[in-house]
């Protein structure tokens, strides 16, 4: 089995830990970066295009396709899913289809599918510009949340609270998104619908992370995860538990509803990522990706529920039903987090051996690297890594994660302007 990885822009070494573990499963992954370093994967199983313009990507994979027979395209990045579509209709393999793969990325062209197809969604207005974004909040009222179209890791994403709060957050966030990474790392050439900000009436109930397998007319939830995070006017996505605290009848709803928006987005084979919240007492979603959801989601998927989310994306990518049930899960519980610093330069990480070789820890990834900077709301969403632990029960999973959290160092200076 041999599948193509694709990044237009390498995101540093951050997918590596994926493309290890579908190997893991049997796979020969060959890696295809548009833009990326020359030492990324093992140089017989890895190619640079060179330019990170889609008709470039495509014509090295139908090159390298031609040489290898590729069994299918994967992609475990929220900036290459419309790339992959695209890449897997050129090569004649399994894949998603450009259409439902830019419906998919894109938040506005999303809640307007959701929309057609009647899925419980937030109210929402594309403002492009602060008249418009001031003209939305005195048509829905506030609180509001403003996003962008294009984005991921809840970057540049406000809770904006009255019009002088819009005045403020429109124009970082409309700064933030012209040199947003991810944004960055999309291949050239391609239409992804309207690059701007779009407005949302704020769900005030609890939210909850979904990895998910559409197959044909059915949607199973393979996992899901409680977000616990205590919110403010910023979104750091910090803070997750699983197994649920959803009763069977909430579960049953629940994938309804992301039955009903992926439907809606076109995707009819697709493993994906599905965040769904209440608002008054009944369950909206808020996005549906076309791939994992990261951080450490994946392992958390396949401790606290049985279901793995890589093989998933393995399976789907060369056209064979994953052997997933619906949502089972197996009674161990699992926290995880973000690992968030201060602002600023980078000067070291420590992670002592107390944490790394601790008995409750099942994952662990430190993503920032000595020299990097650290961006904060407003200016950014940067993170360190991510931390998982296992336990007995909730309080003693939150425990354990939040120690082994707490005894990780940084140092870091404040960059030159």
């Amino acid at each position: 089995m041999k599948l193509l990885a694709i990044e237009a822009r390498q995101n540093g070494t951050y997918y590596t830990s994926r493309y290890e573990q579908v190997e893991a499963l049997g796979a020969r992954v060959h890696v295809l970066n548009g833009e990326g370093t020359e030492d990324f994967w093992p140089a017989d199983r890895y190619r640079i295009a060179g330019s990170k313009h889609i008709d470039a990507l495509i014509a090295a994979a139908e090159k390298w396709h031609s040489e290898e027979a590729f069994d299918g395209v994967i992609t475990f990045s929220e900036s290459a899913v419309v790339t992959v579509a695209a890449v897997a209709e050129a090569l004649g393999l399994h894949g998603v289809g450009v259409r439902a793969a830019v419906t998919s990325r894109n938040k506005l062209l999303m809640r307007r599918a959701h929309a057609r197809g009647t899925v419980p969604h937030p109210r929402f207005r594309f403002v492009p510009d602060i008249d418009s974004a001031l003209a939305a909040g005195e048509e829905l009222g506030y609180p509001l949340i403003l996003k962008p179209t294009l984005g991921a890791a809840s970057n540049y994403v406000f809770r904006v609270n009255d019009p002088a709060d819009m005045r403020e957050r429109h124009a970082d966030a409309r700064k933030g998104i012209e040199t947003m990474s991810w944004v960055h790392m999309e291949a050239d050439g391609l239409d992804l619908g309207p690059h701007g900000l779009l407005v949302e009436t704020v769900l005030e109930g609890h939210e909850h992370l979904i990895e998910a397998l559409v197959w044909e007319d059915e949607v199973y939830l393979g996992s899901i995860v409680d977000r616990v995070t205590v919110e403010g006017d910023t979104f750091d996505d910090d803070v997750h538990h699983a197994p649920t605290s959803l009763d069977p009848s909430q579960v049953a709803a629940v994938q309804q509803v992301v039955r009903a928006a992926a439907h809606a987005q076109g995707l009819r084979r697709a493993a994906v990522h599905a965040e769904i919240r209440y608002h008054h007492d009944q369950p909206y979603v808020l996005e549906i990706a076309v791939r994992p959801g990261g951080g450490g989601l994946d392992h958390m998927a396949r401790i606290s529920a049985g279901y793995d989310p890589v093989r998933a994306v393995t399976d789907v990518a060369r056209g064979v039903r994953p052997d997933v049930a619906h949502y089972s899960p197996t009674g161990v519980h699992t926290a995880a987090m973000c690992l968030i610093s201060a602002a600023g330069r980078i000067d070291a990480v420590d992670v002592p051996p107390s944490v790394s070789e601790a008995a409750g820890l099942f994952f662990l990834k430190i993503t920032a690297r000595p020299g990097d900077i650290v961006r904060r709301p407003p200016e950014g969403n940067n993170i360190l890594g991510f931390l998982g632990a296992r336990g007995t029960s909730f309080d003693d999973a939150m425990r354990t994660a939040s120690a082994l959290a707490g005894s990780i160092s940084v140092r870091t200076h404040a960059p030159t302007p």
